[in-house]
């Protein structure tokens, strides 16, 4: 049993000794909302697990928008506001 015991603690510490020390991260992105439409900002609707998401983890709550959504999805791809990537800047995607 105390065999058993031992093998079992040392897979357990190899497991976590692989574990990835990168975060875990939800990116929800949707169009056409205003920033008080879900409940989390004060909003009407009622969204009781996105409001448990932004309770336990991080909301922001200064971000921008253009008018059309391509724009909005190569910022949030890319870390860098749709006026253009300089040669040579380092994005979010190459730094994850």
């Amino acid at each position: 049993m105390k065999a058993f015991l031992a093998l079992l603690l040392f897979l357990h510490l190899a497991v976590l000794s692989h574990a990835d020390d990168r975060p875990n991260v939800i990116v929800i992105l949707t169009d056409d909302m205003g920033f008080s439409d879900l409940g989390c900002f004060g909003g009407e609707i009622d969204t009781p697990n996105l409001d448990k998401l932004a309770k336990n983890g991080l909301r922001f709550t200064e971000f921008y928008n253009t008018a059309r959504c391509w724009p909005t999805r190569a910022t949030l791809l890319s870390g860098i506001y749709s006026n253009g990537l300089g040669n040579g800047q380092v994005t979010i995607a190459e730094l994850l």
